[in-house]
């Protein structure tokens, strides 16, 4: 047994690395440019030579690292393939077969959403906990489920994927993903922002939004928390469409904790509260209890579940 473990969580700007000790102890992090050119082939070298620099560096034998785990931004199957990640620029990819021939190390490859979740669980706001929803609100909606402490990934890759479960029914304009009405498109930053817009398109209601030139997501939870009356008209909007369909996540999985994650998640309590008050009001009753939490671990919750995902 290897005392040892890398995580690894791949974005679309930079590959964040972490070497740890099997029980969780963060030993160093660091970061490399992700090098998406060429359909991304050099990614994983990338990955396998900043491994080697690190065991080099700190003289540490193969022999005492129990394995790498790495988390990918798209969908990722049991095996550890990759159908596509286009962020990244690959096609299919057997990433868990390639970093194992590059390192010799054992290798394990989740969806990076998913080993947030699972990082989240470990050693973040749901630390100890078997059962848990993570939603990520950034740039999209992500999510991860972890069932017995374990991810759920399903049959090809989409565990999880409570961005793209449907809330509007008669949406006219398409998600990135080719459907419409997906949650993604109205919680995520770019949904808050296209929420906002209709909302202040529809009326005429005095707001601090108004004389904004190019509204961000972070003007609407600011203003939001400054008691705007039009921007707590927004969040109730956004807050619904999450509380509701957490509500349904929660009645498949009963989870101790749904923790919410990714950038607009900085907005802190004032946007749990509004998430909360929903959830509770759509949760079945055995579940309404369930505690709706920030997550702790940042941009760290990647590389502490990729070194779960391989112990």
């Amino acid at each position: 047994m290897g005392s040892y473990c890398f995580g690894i969580d791949v974005g679309g700007t930079t590959v964040k690395c972490g070497l740890f000790q099997t029980d969780g102890t963060l030993v160093d992090k660091w970061e490399i440019p992700t090098r998406t050119e060429n359909k991304g082939e050099n990614i994983l070298p990338d990955v396998a030579n900043a491994i080697n620099l690190k065991l080099e560096e700190k003289k540490i034998d193969k022999a005492d690292v129990e394995g790498v785990g790495i988390g990918i931004p798209g969908p990722i199957n049991s095996k550890g393939e990759a159908a596509c990640a286009v962020n990244l620029y690959w096609g299919f990819t057997p990433v868990a077969q390639i970093l194992h021939d590059l390192t010799g190390l054992k290798a394990k490859a989740g969806n990076d959403a998913n080993v947030a979740a699972l990082g989240e669980a470990w050693k973040g706001a749901a630390a100890g906990a078997q059962n848990v929803i993570l939603v990520t609100l950034g740039t999209g909606v992500g999510g991860g489920i972890i069932i017995d402490g374990k991810i759920v990934a399903g049959a090809h890759g989409a565990g999880g994927e409570i961005g793209h479960v449907t809330v509007v029914q008669d949406e006219k304009e398409a998600c990135n993903c080719g459907n419409k009405g997906c949650l993604e498109q109205y919680a995520s930053a770019t949904g808050i922002v296209r929420v906002a817009g209709r909302m202040l398109a529809a009326s005429e209601e005095d707001s601090t939004l108004r004389g904004l030139q190019n509204i961000t997501a972070k003007d609407v939870l600011d203003a939001f928390k400054a008691g705007d009356t039009l921007a707590g008209r927004i969040m109730e909007c956004v807050g619904g469409l999450l509380g509701s369909a957490i509500a349904g996540f929660a009645a498949v999985v009963d989870p101790e904790a749904i923790v919410i994650g990714g950038g607009v998640s900085k907005a802190g309590q004032p946007l749990i509260d509004c998430i909360q008050k929903h959830y509770i009001r759509h949760a079945f009753p055995s579940c309404k209890e369930t505690p709706v939490k920030l997550a702790i671990l940042g941009n760290d919750a990647g590389i502490y579940g990729a070194a779960k995902m391989v112990l």
